[in-house]
């Protein structure tokens, strides 16, 4: 049987080792055919002697020769432990492939201790009827997370293939986010880049920090947009896609995102104490930080696509509240 054939899970395959692929290690080999299958599936796979090497074991680590025949059965996605919830979902876009929606604060993205339900992962197991197998389960493929108090874009890829479409987009760094934040004080240049290593804070293990003997390579650029009394309104471009890398790094720079519970720590220079204000950080409980704007290649057309949700009411209020105070400073 050719490469160009199609495999189906659960049916029987063969694949008949050409010249041109003489000495190829047996999981690269296969992770390169139509069996869409990621290097280390295969590997999985052949581990568990789900395929084999001229009717024989072996290992991913085997090399394959001219006329080597390669066989096996590719297994049924085995069903998620999680239920589908009936959560109303706000859909930007939906394909055979993927789905983007734009996440509400508030919201989890995947179930974890403490948040095993209620979350977007039950919500998108609910909505999706035509969801296929992620690494060999049956369930959304999340590819980049929010925080539970961010807001705004998000791509999910429902079967394998755009999986490791979009997995290697984000990976090589060829996916445009924009992300709008209003943070803490006056901001007194236009625009910045903040270069700085996160990774685990020392001490609290909630938090990441810049301050860390392994931290990892992380890059964020901002943009000024707007300045009021005591805060700033930024567009932030994210070029790198640490845990909580733009609270993290607003906050190293001395503007941490306006009710940030983890990274604006109460009190600092320029914290507003406006009593109104206040309020309306009461009504907002959560951190001022929206993603806007999310641009990446779509795993089956090819074309460069682009999705946009606008800033939420609860930072509008917010904006608004800082528009008329500023107006009134004049």
């Amino acid at each position: 049987m050719g490469l160009d054939n199609l495999f189906e899970q659960g049916k029987p395959f063969s694949i008949l080792v050409t010249a041109k692929n003489q000495g190829r290690r047996l999981d690269q080999f296969l992770s390169e055919t139509n069996l869409k299958l990621s290097r280390s599936q295969a590997k999985n796979l052949i581990q568990k002697h789900l395929i084999s090497l001229n009717q024989k074991p072996a290992k991913p680590s085997a090399h394959v020769k001219t006329g080597d025949l390669i066989s096996g059965t590719l297994p049924q996605p085995e069903p998620l432990s999680l239920k589908p919830e009936p959560i109303p979902l706000t859909v930007l876009y939906e394909h055979s492939s993927i789905i983007v929606v734009d996440k509400p604060s508030g919201m989890v993205v995947h179930p974890a201790y403490g948040n095993p339900s209620g979350t977007l992962v039950n919500a998108l197991l609910y909505h999706c009827k035509d969801l296929a197998g992620i690494n060999g389960v049956l369930r959304p493929g999340i590819v980049h997370r929010l925080d539970k108090d961010t807001s705004g874009v998000m791509v999910v890829a429902k079967d394998d293939e755009a999986y490791q479409h979009l997995a290697k987009q984000f990976k090589n760094r060829t996916v445009k986010k924009v992300y709008s934040a209003i943070v803490y004080g006056k901001v007194s240049a236009d625009e910045g880049l903040i270069d700085s290593d996160i990774g685990r804070h020392p001490s609290e293990r909630k938090r990441m920090s810049t301050r860390t003997k392994r931290g990892r390579p992380a890059i964020t650029r901002w943009k000024k947009i707007e300045e009021f009394d005591g805060a700033t309104l930024l567009q932030i471009f994210p070029q790198t896609g640490r845990t909580h890398q733009i609270r993290v790094h607003l906050s190293s720079i001395g503007h941490p995102i306006l009710g940030d519970p983890l990274y604006g720590r109460r009190g600092r220079p320029g914290a507003i104490h406006d009593p109104v204000l206040r309020k309306c950080l009461k009504r907002l409980n959560r951190q001022a930080l929206h993603a806007q704007r999310l641009e990446f290649t779509h795993p089956r057309t090819g074309e460069r696509v682009q999705f946009v949700s606008p800033i939420p009411r609860d930072m509008e209020e917010v904006l608004e509240w800082l528009r008329l105070e500023s107006e009134k400073g004049k």
